[in-house]
C-alpha cells in the first residue's frame, strides 16, 4: 500500500526524490506518513483537499482487502 501512495504522489509533484511514504502502527491502526518536500505540499493536498481525500479513499480501500484500519497523514 506504502509503494502505491509514494507513486502516485511521485506523479503529483515537482520534486519526485523528496517523495517517501513510512509506516506506523498506532492504537488499532496502521499509519502511512507521506513525507513531500515543503513546495509540494499543495499540490498533494490539491484545491479544497480533494487530492489528500482521494489519496485517504485509495489508502482506506487497501486496508479494508487486508482486513487493517489504513490513515494517511501529510507532512512536509
Amino acid at each position: 500500500m506504502a509503494e502505491l501512495i509514494a507513486e502516485i504522489a511521485r506523479r503529483l509533484v515537482d520534486e519526485p526524490d523528496a517523495v517517501r511514504v513510512t509506516t506506523e502502527e498506532r492504537d488499532d491502526a496502521v499509519v502511512l506518513l507521506l513525507h513531500v518536500a515543503p513546495g509540494d505540499v499543495g499540490k498533494v493536498i490539491g484545491r479544497q483537499g480533494r487530492i489528500a481525500r482521494a489519496l485517504r479513499t485509495v489508502a482506506r480501500a487497501g486496508g479494508v482487502r487486508a482486513g487493517k484500519r489504513v490513515l494517511l497523514e501529510i507532512a512536509e
